[in-house]
């Protein structure tokens, strides 16, 4: 059940990130309300993870999928624009996050 909650955690985290672009600065309401929404929720699910899986992996895993998440939404929503050999570094972040995964024994 901790990696379930590792993963609501991560994607909590893309949540709050692609709210927060869209709040544009906290200046919109709706957007601002479900950019802390979504933080409160993430957080609360790292911390129900790390109470069975150690910090060097809830942490790192939790980031990760934020971040990789973020890239996607970030090209996929916002049309930002990424160098292909940034898309090699994602795809390194990727196979690290699996790696942990594979080798943690948990």
């Amino acid at each position: 059940m901790a990696w379930i909650y590792l993963m609501i955690a991560g994607v909590s985290e893309v949540w709050w990130a692609t709210t927060m672009k869209l709040s544009h600065g906290f200046s919109k309401l709706n957007f601002s309300i479900l950019t802390v929404v979504g933080m409160i929720v993430s957080f609360y699910f790292l911390i129900k993870a790390s109470k069975v899986l150690p910090l060097s992996l809830a942490y790192p895993i939790w980031t990760g999928v934020g971040a990789v998440g973020s890239i996607i939404i970030g090209v996929i929503l916002f049309r930002e624009q990424i160098a292909p050999l940034t898309w090699l570094f994602i795809a390194l972040l990727l196979i690290g996050i699996i790696g942990i995964k594979a080798t943690s024994g948990h």
